[in-house]
């Protein structure tokens, strides 16, 4: 909070003195709207008050939950009345370029002096992300010190509607939080999960109950009681996970969804394969075989496919490429490892980035779709995004090309090209909630 005090104090400064001086025949305005709504929105931004022609930068900032400082910038020109609007005028340069609404948005990025490789998600979810945007005049580079402000608004980023519930969960074995949408329901219920980072991730589900879901962010490891690693996991917590939100008197039912990430997508392929209670799957970035820990289910195991760390490339910066690291789901020497997901009798919908560097999940999606089609399936739906990577998140979720891998504690590459990402994460996030509504009631 007392960096964002003098951040705004900062930026209001150069303000003031420009406005003493005067040097612009009239006063430039800026205006964000929504200056407060959900954070899978859109807004729209217009200046105004400009010179005709005026060389603008604009730049907006954001602070972590940790502190750390986070920004972006892009380059336009005002037309002949001295206005911008972001919706139809294109960036020329800063950290995106053409025409794009929430560019500002979903280019933030680490501040130079800031550690690299930081994600902008919140861990609190009751609190709005707060975005600064200023007008800068000239054309500054990323990084450089911009010119004198002219005009600035303050956006707040909601991930919960107001009147969402959140109610912390220690049921039985199962650890998490359930998000409920205000009024009296029933809602399609939808467990949700993320990948190796561990921990409790709401964000994604916080959204979600805004829009309508009553939806169960689950952990399954490195939280509470949970085991601390990826050793081995037993379905017999998801099953109660399951069971628990099926129960659940605000929750429609018969059946409910699941959507995960990484290893969230893979644990929603068995989920949707050997419990009943699950009849739609929504596999982000997902593979086709367990993976790294043994699932147990009763006296069923699937051993976990393994990564060989002999096949990662690491580059001259640090970065490690673990893209080629997975052993081959193909081999029939890992056939044990392979998820029968023909045994579903629900609904998948696949979604993957084609420059995913993680893994192959674009190759996974195809060799799920084939063993479907083998068994006579049709119950399944793809999306797949060129340029996009391998966090598929809600809409203007700050692209990440490389991220600090919290199990290795070092930078990742994830992959993906950020306005191919951007969009990506724009179209899948209403396809999603599409393919759960259809399938959950």
């Amino acid at each position: 909070a007392a960096m964002w005090r003098a951040l705004s104090a900062a930026s209001a400064a150069p303000a003031r003195a420009l406005l003493r001086s005067g040097p612009c025949r009239r006063a430039a305005s800026l205006t964000v709207s929504p200056a407060a709504g959900p954070a899978d929105e859109r807004v729209e931004t217009r200046v105004a008050g400009l010179s005709p022609g005026q060389a603008v930068t604009l730049r907006a900032v954001a602070a972590g939950d940790r502190g750390c400082l986070f920004q972006s910038c892009a380059h336009y020109r005002a037309d002949s009345r001295g206005q911008l609007h972001l919706g139809t005028d294109a960036s020329h340069g800063g950290d995106y370029t053409g025409v794009e609404p929430m560019g500002l948005f979903w280019s933030l990025a680490p501040a130079a002096m800031e550690r690299p490789y930081q994600r902008l998600v919140p861990r609190n979810t009751g609190d709005p992300m707060k975005v600064e945007v200023l007008v800068h005049q000239g054309h500054s580079p990323p990084g450089a010190m911009p010119g004198p402000v002219v005009a600035k608004a303050q956006v707040e980023r909601w991930f919960m509607a107001p009147g969402v519930r959140r109610i912390r969960l220690k049921e039985g074995v199962v650890r998490g939080s359930l998000f409920l949408p205000p009024g009296d329901g029933p809602f399609p219920g939808v467990i949700d999960m993320y990948g190796d980072e561990g921990g409790l991730v709401e964000f994604r589900s916080s959204l979600l109950a805004t829009r309508g879901f009553a939806a169960l962010s689950l952990p399954y490891f490195d939280f509470e009681d949970l085991p601390k690693v990826m050793k081995e996991f037993r379905l017999e917590y998801f099953e109660e996970a399951a069971r628990f939100l099926q129960r659940h008197p605000k929750v429609k039912g018969p059946g409910v969804g699941v959507i995960g990430t990484g290893k969230g997508a893979e644990l929603a392929l068995s989920m949707i394969t050997f419990l009943p209670e699950v009849v739609a799957a929504v596999s982000i970035s997902g593979c086709i075989s367990n993976t790294v820990a043994d699932l147990h289910y009763g006296k069923m195991t699937l051993p976990g496919l393994r990564f060989d760390m002999n096949k990662v490339n690491v580059s001259d910066t640090g970065v490690f490429d673990i893209f080629e690291a997975l052993d081959d789901p193909t081999n029939p020497a890992n056939s044990s490892c392979m998820i029968p997901i023909e045994k579903a009798e629900g609904h998948f919908l696949l979604v993957v980035g084609e420059d995913d560097r993680m893994w192959k999940s674009s190759l996974y999606a195809e060799l799920a779709i084939r063993r479907l089609c083998q068994h006579g399936k049709e119950n399944f739906e793809l999306l797949s995004y060129p340029g996009a990577g391998h966090r598929i998140d809600p809409p203007s979720t700050p692209f990440c090309h490389v991220a600090m891998d919290r199990v290795l504690g070092v930078p990742v590459l994830g992959g993906g090209e950020s306005k191919a990402h951007a969009h990506a994460q724009e179209h899948s996030w209403g396809k999603i909630q599409e393919f759960l509504r259809l399938h959950l009631g």
